[in-house]
């Protein structure tokens, strides 16, 4: 069991915690009406947005740096390629959906249901900066306390296997409503074009030459340069 116990930061902390949380957080949840766009696009808009968990009392906050693309039918890499299955259902829900399945038997990952119900596309969250409840996040992950903590810190959640790890997410979360109060994304940052890079995409053989893989320039915390 995670202990989930809330540990008050000193004074000085709180309040920039808190002035933190103003300026970053305190936007509206995004509407259904963006996870309805084409997916390329929301793909890129993602980027910049933070990602919010909340577990019981306790908030986990990443902001999303680097996202992949699946266009269903379209693509060949796509889950939903091949039509519909009780395993890859959700990516057919309307947009606005957490559709997470398990790979190579071990991991989890999460993806953004996108488009009109039926369309079978979503895009993958490859990595995430933390921004609030790092330490939770790394008690989720099992990570021990060692020397060279800002190198420890990238390696939290710069992976989808590693973001669903430390955001505590899994088998119950496919097919969460990112419209509701457990799991949702907010406004966050703004990214300029300028900022956005597109490459193939990673660990794929069909379907590679795509460059539906968008990430932010320079960021520390995405998987792969």
């Amino acid at each position: 069991m995670i202990d989930l116990s809330y540990k008050p930061a000193p004074a000085p902390a709180r309040k920039g915690l808190a002035r933190l949380w103003r300026v970053k957080v305190r936007s509206k949840k995004l509407p259904r009406s963006f996870y309805l766009q084409p997916t390329l696009t929301i793909a890129k808009e993602l980027l910049g947005k933070y990602l919010i968990r909340k577990i019981r009392n306790q908030t986990l906050i990443g902001k999303i740096v680097e996202v992949e693309a699946y266009l269903g039918e379209n693509d060949p890499a796509s889950h939903a390629f091949n039509g519909r299955t009780r395993r890859n259902d959700v990516m057919f829900w309307r947009g606005g959906h957490l559709y997470v399945y398990f790979t190579y038997g071990m991991h989890f990952c999460a993806n953004i249901v996108s488009e009109e119900e039926g369309k079978g596309r979503a895009a993958l969250l490859r990595a995430v900066e933390p921004i609030e409840g790092i330490e939770i996040m790394k008690r989720f992950r099992k990570m021990k306390r060692r020397k060279g903590e800002s190198a420890a810190k990238v390696n939290v959640t710069n992976g989808p296997a590693k973001l669903c790890e430390a955001f505590n997410i899994k088998r119950e979360q496919n097919g969460t409503d990112l419209l509701g109060q457990d799991i949702y994304i907010t406004q966050g940052e703004n990214i300029p074009r300028s900022k956005i890079i597109s490459s193939e995409r990673i660990g794929i053989t069909n379907g590679s030459e795509k460059k539906w893989r968008f990430y932010i320039k320079g960021n520390p915390f995405i998987s792969s340069q």
